[in-house]
C-alpha cells in the first residue's frame, strides 16, 4: 500500500503506552502522535470508569490535563454527544433496505440527497451528520466486501481518500467502532478498510485505539487471507497491512508470524516478519531468517511444506521485482551466505600449481561454521523441496561456500559431510572446467586431511568414510544408494535423478577413488573405539560391510580378517545395528567364493586361537576363572553368533561347496567345549533392550545346533528368584568364604559338616558356583554310601540344578565321570563330551546304587533327556556334513565304471532315523526295567515283587495289605524313582510318538503295565496302534497287546477304548478256532484274566465276553472229556452249567493252589482260569448292584 506511505502512522512507543494505559509515557508524546489517539484518550476521560480506585482517579486527572491543550479534543466531545441508539436504528434500517433493493444506493436513511460532494458534505455538517456521513459510506463498503465473493475490489471512496480530512474521519471511525460494536464488529471494519486508500493507516489507528482488539483483528485478517498473497493485489494489500500492524506493535510479530503458518495463508507475510524482526540479543549462529524457512521445509509437517514450496515456485514465475518479498529474502539469504565466507575468490585455479598454496583458498572461521552449515541446508531445502532455481550470482557463492576449508572440530566435519552431499545433490552447481577443477582439489584435500580431522575433532563418525562408501557404491553402481545417503546426511528427501550422478561417478571412479585404492584404503581406516548404536553418522564398518558385499576384498586379495575381528572386541552396548549385518556378510565371503573361475578367491575365518583369546578368563574357560574378563560381553555374544552361524552356514552351502571341490574347515569340538554357551545366553537374556536383535539370532542359531540347551526344564530353573532371597544375600554374603579345598576335605567327613558348609553355597548366584562345579561333582560317587542323609543329597541336586543354568555341557561330563561304576573309576576312564554325543547310553552306564537314590537319578535323567537331543543334532549335521562330499568322491571314484548306481541319499537318513530310533527305544527299555523291583526289594514286600509296580491298581485287582507293606511300597526310592522315569518317557512319547509305539512292539515285561498306565499320562495313544499291534503274527505281541489293552481300559474308559476292546475279544474268539492245543494253552492262559478288566469298564461287553468264555470252556472240556475218566468233578458241573449262566453265580468253588494248576492238564488249567474269569466278572456284577 505505498498511497499511505507519507502518512504519520502511530509508533511502537504510543502503542505499547496505550496497552499499558501508562499516563506518563503518554504524556511524552509529541502532539502528532497524541492526536491520533485522541478518540480512546477522550473516551477514557468522559466515560464512566469501572475501576474506582484512587490511582485511577489520578491517571484520570493527568489525561485530562493532557488533554486540555489539544483544540481537537472538542470536535471528539461533541461526536461523543449524539444519540447513538437512534443512529443505531436508522443504520440496521439503511441495511434492510439496502438487503431487499440488492445493495443499491439509490435511497439512504442515515443520509438524504447530497448538495454537494462527500467531502464538501463533511466538512459543513455538524457532528451527528458526519458520523452519519461515515456510516454510511463504511456500510456500503461492508456489504460490497460481503456480496464480492472474495474477488478483491479497490473502492474509490473521497471520504477516505482526501488528505485534509483524513484526521477528522478516523475519528469518527474510532467513534463509530467503539459506541456501535455490535452493528461495526471490528474484524469486518478492518476487512473494509483494506479496499479503500489508505486503509492500512486508518486500520492501524483503529486499533491503535482499540489496542486489546490486536490480535482479533490480525487473526481474522489472516483467517480472510489468499493462500498465496504474492499472487494478487488483496494479497499483497493484506500483507502490507499486517506487517504496519506488527510494525506498530513487534512484540506481537512472531504471534502472528506462528499464525500464518498454523493457516497456512499469507507466506510472504511470514517471511516479511522475519525480515522486519530485530532480536533483541543478536545470535551469532543462526540468522531468525534462516531458522524460519528452514523450519517451514524441514519440519515434519507436510501442509506447511508444500504451501511454503508454492510460495517459492510461483514466485520465481514472476519477474524480478525489489518490492517482492521473495526476492527480498533470497537477497537477504545471499548477503549472509557472502558475509561469512572467508573471502572474495574466484573459482578460477592456475594450472600447475599446488592448490595448497594458492592464496585463495583460506579456511572458514571457526565462529561461522554452524552458520555456514545452517545456510547450506537451507539452500539444499530451497532448491530440493522448493524447487528454487539458483541464479548464476547465487550458484557462484554457493560453490566458493561449499569448497571452503573449515577447521577441525565436530561442527567443521558436519560442514564437509554437507558440502559434499550438497555436490552430489546438486551437480549443476559446478558447470565450468573450472568450477569442476576446483571441486576436484577440494576432494582431494578431503581425502588427505581426513585422519586429521578425525583424530582433532575427537569425533569417530568423520566425512572420510562417506567419501569411502560413495566411492563403493559408484564402483558397484548403487545409485540407490547413493541417493539414500545424501538424502540420510541432509536430513531431508529429495528428488534426485540417478542420471544426473553421471559426472560425479567418472571424477570418483576414474579420478579419485579407483576400486583397488578403496579396499587398500579401507583395510588401513582405524577401527571405531566403543562402538555402540549411541555413535550415529557414517562409520568405517558401514565401508567394510559394502567391499565385502561387493566381494572387492576377495577380488583384490585383500585379507579384512583382522579388522575384522579388532572391530568385533572395540564394542558396547546399545548393540549397533550393522554389526549382525557384518559378521553374515563375513562368512557368506569366507565359504563362497566371488567368482566359480576362482573358487579360492575367499576371506579367511578368524582363527581358534583368537577366538579362545576372547574367552580367556571368562568363567569356564582357563585355570584362572576368577580373573577379570579382558573384553566386554558384547565381543563374547557377537563372536559366539560368528561361530554359530558360520557353522549352520557351513552345513546349508555344503552342496555348492562340494561342486568346487571345496570343504572349508570346520571349528573343533574342542573349541566349542571351552565356549560357555548357557552362560553367554542368560546374561544375553538380561540385555534383551541394549542388544536388539541378537538375543533372539542367537536363540534361533541354539535350538537348531545345540537343542539340548533348550530344554524346558532349564529355562525353568532360570527364572529369576525374588521375594526374600536377595535380601538373604546381603545379609548372608558377606561372612561367606568357602574354598575349594575346604569343600573337597567336607565330603570326606561327616554329614552335618559338609551339610553346613553346603547351606551357604544355596545362596551363591550360578557364576559364583562355578569354581566349586569340580568339587560338587568329583565327590558324587561318596553320596550313593548308605546312611546318607537325604537332605544332603537334595541340597547338592540343587547345587548341580544352578550350575546347570550356566556351564551344562561341562557340568554333564563331569557328572558322567564321576557316578561311573567303581571298576571304571579304579581304571581312571574319563568319557568326553564326543563320546557322549556318539553314544547317549553311557549316562545310563553308571553305578547301579544311582538308580535308586531319586536326587542322583533325577540329575541323570535330565542328562540322558539333553544327550539324546544333542545326538540327535550331532548326527543330522554329520549327516549333512558329509552326505554331498561322499557322493561327490563317489561319482568321481565311479566315472567311466558301469553298473556302480550311486547309494541313494534316503538309505543314509533312514540309516540315521534308525539309528535315532533305536538309542531312544533302548534308553527306554534300560529306563523300564530299572522300574523292576530287585530281589532285596522282593523280599522286603514278602516275596511279591509285583507290589511296586502294581500300586497303580484299585482294591479290586489285589487285597488289602498290611499298613507297613502299603508305606513301603509308596514312600520307598523305588516308588520315587518310578515317578521320575514316567515323567521323562512321558515328555519323550510326546515329543515323538513313534519311539511310543517301537517300544511297545518290542515289548516289555507284563508286570510293569500297570506303572506305565498309570504313570505316563500319554499312555493313551497306544490306543492308535493296538490294532496293528493285535495282527502281528507273533503270538507273544498278540499277548501283550491284549494285556495292555486292559490296563488301558481301566485308565481310559473312552468310546475308542470300547471299539478297540471289542475287536480284541474278536480276535480272541478267531485264534480259538484255529489254534491248536499247546498255542491255545500258552494263548489263552495269560489273556484270559484281562476279560475282566474289559467287563469292570464297559459293562455292554458282558455278553460277549461271557459267550467267548464259553466258546473256551466247551473245547477245553471236550478235549479234557477225551483223554482221561478221572477227571476233575468240576469239569463235570462246568458241562451241566455251561446252558444257564445263572446256576454258575450261586456257586462257591475253592480257589487253587500253582502248585495244583502246575500238576495239572493245560486243558484243566484252561478250565480253573475260565473258573476264575467267571467268579471275578460275578463279583463285579454283585458289587455293582
Amino acid at each position: 500500500m505505498t498511497d499511505s506511505s507519507g502518512l504519520h502512522f502511530v509508533s511502537p512507543y504510543a502503542f505499547a503506552a496505550m496497552q499499558k494505559v501508562d499516563v506518563v509515557r503518554l504524556a511524552a508524546l509529541s502532539d502528532p502522535e497524541l492526536r491520533l489517539l485522541l478518540p480512546c484518550l477522550v473516551r477514557m476521560a468522559l466515560c464512566a470508569p469501572a475501576d474506582q480506585s484512587n490511582a485511577w482517579a489520578q491517571d484520570k486527572k493527568l489525561i485530562l490535563r493532557l488533554l486540555s491543550g489539544v483544540e481537537a479534543v472538542n470536535s471528539i466531545v461533541a461526536l461523543l454527544s449524539v444519540d447513538f441508539h437512534a443512529l443505531e436504528q436508522d443504520a440496521r434500517k439503511e441495511q434492510q433496505l439496502r438487503h431487499k433493493a440488492g445493495g443499491s444506493n439509490s435511497e439512504s436513511i442515515l443520509v438524504s440527497q447530497l448538495q454537494h460532494g462527500l467531502t464538501l458534505e463533511f466538512e459543513h455538517s455538524d457532528p451527528l451528520r458526519r458520523l452519519r456521513l461515515a456510516l454510511s459510506e463504511l456500510l456500503a463498503i461492508m456489504n460490497k466486501v460481503a456480496d464480492s465473493s472474495g474477488e478483491f475490489f479497490l473502492k474509490s471512496s473521497e471520504l477516505f481518500e482526501s488528505p485534509v480530512y483524513l484526521e477528522e474521519v478516523a475519528d469518527v471511525l474510532c467513534i463509530l467502532q467503539a459506541e456501535l460494536p455490535s452493528l461495526l464488529p471490528i474484524v469486518d471494519v478492518a476487512e473494509a478498510l483494506l479496499h479503500v486508500r489508505n486503509g492500512d493507516w486508518f486500520l492501524c489507528l483503529l486499533v491503535a485505539n482499540v489496542p486489546d482488539s490486536f490480535n482479533e483483528v490480525c487473526r481474522g485478517l489472516i483467517k480472510n487471507g489468499e493462500r498465496q498473497d504474492e499472487e494478487s493485489v488483496g494479497g499483497r494489500r493484506r500483507t502490507e497491512a499486517l506487517r504496519q500492524l506488527c510494525q506498530m506493535n513487534p512484540s506481537q510479530a512472531l504471534n502472528i508470524r506462528a499464525m500464518v503458518v498454523q493457516e497456512c495463508h499469507l507466506p510472504g507475510l511470514g517471511v516479511a516478519l522475519t525480515l522486519d524482526y530485530k532480536p533483541d540479543s543478536a545470535d551469532e549462529a543462526v540468522s531468525p531468517l534462516v531458522s524460519y524457512v528452514s523450519g517451514l521445509l524441514l519440519g515434519t509437517n507436510g501442509k506447511v511444506r508444500t504451501w511454503f514450496g508454492m510460495f517459492i515456485r510461483n514466485g520465481q514465475q514472476r519477474k524480478r521485482e525489489s518490492s517482492s518479498v521473495l526476492w527480498q529474502m533470497r537477497r537477504q539469504l545471499l548477503l549472509e551466505l557472502v558475509a561469512i565466507l572467508p573471502r572474495s575468490r574466484g573459482t578460477h585455479v592456475p594450472s600447475g600449481s599446488d592448490p595448497e598454496s594458492c592464496p585463495g583458498y583460506s579456511g572458514l572461521r571457526e565462529e561461522h561454521v554452524v552458520k555456514a552449515s545452517a545456510l547450506l541446508r537451507l539452500y539444499c531445502a530451497l532448491m530440493g523441496i522448493a524447487g528454487l532455481r539458483p541464479t548464476d550470482e547465487e550458484a557462484e557463492q554457493l560453490l566458493q561456500l561449499m569448497t571452503s576449508r573449515p577447521p577441525a572440530t565436530p561442527a567443521g566435519v558436519r560442514f564437509v559431510s554437507l558440502s559434499f552431499c550438497k555436490l552430489l545433490a546438486f551437480p549443476t552447481l559446478v558447470s565450468t572446467p573450472e568450477q569442476e577443477q576446483l571441486m576436484v582439489i577440494w576432494l582431494t584435500w578431503m581425502i588427505k586431511e581426513e585422519e586429521y580431522f578425525e583424530s582433532a575433532a575427537g569425533v569417530s563418525a568423520s566425512f572420510g568414510e562417506m567419501l569411502l562408501l560413495v566411492a563403493m557404491y559408484f564402483h558397484s553402481n548403487q545409485l540407490g544408494a547413493i541417493i539414500e545417503l545424501v538424502c540420510s546426511t541432509l536430513g531431508m528427501k529429495i528428488a534426485i535423478k540417478p542420471s544426473s550422478l553421471n559426472k560425479m561417478k567418472t571424477i570418483f571412479t576414474h579420478e579419485i577413488f579407483t576400486e583397488q585404492v578403496v579396499t587398500a584404503h579401507a583395510v588401513r581406516v582405524a577401527v571405531t573405539n566403543s562402538l555402540s548404536a549411541n555413535i550415529a553418522g557414517f562409520l568405517p564398518i558401514h565401508c567394510i560391510y559394502q567391499l565385502l558385499k561387493s566381494r572387492a576384498f576377495t577380488k583384490h586379495k585383500v585379507s579384512i580378517k583382522d579388522w575384522i575381528f579388532r572391530q568385533l572386541c572395540e564394542t558396547t552396548t546399545p548393540l549397533h545395528t550393522q554389526l549382525l549385518p557384518l559378521i553374515d556378510v563375513y562368512i557368506n565371503s569366507i565359504l563362497t567364493p566371488a567368482s566359480k573361475a576362482n573358487p579360492e578367491a575367499t576371506n579367511q575365518p578368524i582363527t581358534e586361537q583368537e577366538i579362545l583369546n576372547v574367552f580367556q578368563g571368562h568363567a569356564g574357560v582357563g585355570e584362572q576363572t576368577s580373573s577379570r574378563c579382558q573384553y566386554s560381553i558384547t565381543t563374547q555374544l557377537l563372536i559366539l553368533y560368528y561361530i554359530l552361524s558360520y557353522e549352520e552356514a557351513l552345513l546349508g552351502n555344503t552342496k555348492t561347496l562340494a561342486l568346487m571341490q571345496k570343504k572349508p574347515k570346520s571349528y573343533s569340538a574342542a573349541l566349542m567345549d571351552q565356549i560357555p554357551i548357557k552362560h553367554l545366553i542368560r546374561q544375553a537374556q538380561g540385555l534383551q533392550q541394549e542388544l536388539g536383535g541378537l538375543h533372539s539370532a542367537l536363540l534361533r542359531l541354539l535350538a537348531t545346533n545345540y537343542p539340548h540347551l533348550c530344554m524346558v526344564e532349564g529355562w525353568i530353573c532360570e527364572e529369576e528368584v525374588t521375594g526374600t532371597l536377595p535380601l538373604l544375600r546381603r545379609m548372608l554374603l558377606p561372612s561367606c568364604s568357602c574354598r575349594y579345598t575346604q569343600l573337597q576335605r567336607a565330603f570326606l567327613q561327616d554329614g552335618p559338616a559338609l551339610m553346613r558348609m553346603l547351606e551357604p553355597l544355596t545362596l551363591l548366584s550360578a557364576a559364583d558356583l562355578i569354581p566349586y562345579a569340580e568339587a560338587l561333582t568329583a565327590n558324587m560317587g561318596l553320596l550313593l554310601q548308605p546312611g546318607v542323609a537325604r537332605r544332603l543329597l537334595q541340597t547338592v541336586s540343587k547345587l548341580w540344578m544352578v550350575l546347570n543354568t550356566v556351564m551344562p555341557r561341562r557340568l554333564w561330563v563331569m557328572t558322567v565321570n564321576a557316578l561311573q561304576p567303581s571298576a571304571k573309576l579304579l581304571r581312571q576312564h574319563c568319557y568326553t563330551q564326543n563320546d557322549l554325543l556318539v553314544d547317549p547310553l553311557i549316562v545310563l552306564r553308571c553305578d547301579p546304587r544311582v538308580f535308586r537314590c531319586p536326587p542322583l537319578m533325577d540329575i541323570t535323567l535330565h542328562m540322558l533327556n539333553g544327550y539324546l537331543l544333542a545326538s540327535k543334532a550331532y548326527l543330522n549335521a554329520h549327516l549333512k556334513e558329509t552326505a554331498e562330499f561322499d557322493r561327490q568322491t563317489q561319482t568321481i571314484s565311479n566315472l567311466g565304471l558301469t553298473g556302480q548306481p550311486d547309494t541313494p541319499e534316503v538309505t543314509r537318513e533312514e540309516l540315521k532315523n534308525a539309528l535315532l530310533a533305536a538309542q531312544d527305544s533302548a534308553a527306554v527299555q534300560i529306563l523300564l526295567e530299572v522300574c523292576l523291583p530287585s530281589s532285596q526289594e522282593e523280599q522286603l514286600l514278602g516275596g511279591d515283587g509285583e507290589g511296586l509296580v502294581k500300586s497303580g491298581q484299585s482294591a479290586l485287582d489285589q487285597p488289602m495289605r498290611e499298613e507297613w507293606q502299603i508305606e513301603g511300597g509308596l514312600l520307598s526310592d523305588l516308588r520315587e524313582v518310578q515317578c521320575l522315569i514316567c515323567c521323562l518317557l512321558h515328555q519323550m512319547f510326546i515329543a515323538d510318538p513313534n519311539i511310543a509305539k517301537l517300544v511297545h512292539f518290542q515289548g516289555y515285561p507284563q508286570a510293569l503295565l500297570p506303572l506305565t498306565v498309570a504313570g505316563i499320562p500319554s499312555m493313551h495313544i497306544c490306543l492308535d496302534f493296538i490294532p496293528e499291534l493285535l495282527a502281528q503274527p507273533q503270538q507273544e505281541k498278540q499277548i501283550f497287546a491284549i494285556q495292555l489293552l486292559s490296563h488301558l481300559c481301566t485308565q481310559y474308559a473312552l468310546p475308542k477304548s470300547l471299539s478297540v476292546a471289542r475287536l480284541a475279544i474278536s480276535v480272541m474268539g478267531t485264534l480259538l478256532t484255529v489254534l491248536t492245543r499247546p498255542r491255545r494253552f500258552v494263548f489263552f492262559m495269560p489273556t484270559l484274566p484281562c476279560l475282566v478288566p474289559f467287563c469292570r469298564a464297559f459293562p455292554p461287553l458282558y455278553d460277549d465276553v461271557v459267550s467267548l468264555l464259553v466258546q473256551v470252556g466247551q473245547v477245553c472240556a471236550a478235549d479234557v472229556a477225551t483223554k482221561s475218566r478221572d477227571i476233575d468233578p468240576f469239569i463235570g458241573r462246568l458241562k451241566e452249567s455251561l446252558g444257564s449262566d445263572m446256576g454258575l453265580s450261586k456257586m462257591s468253588l475253592p480257589k487253587r493252589s500253582a502248585e495244583e494248576l502246575g500238576a495239572a492238564d493245560p486243558d484243566v488249567q484252561l478250565c480253573y482260569c475260565i473258573e476264575a474269569a467267571f467268579m471275578d466278572i460275578v463279583e463285579t456284577c454283585i458289587q455293582g448292584f
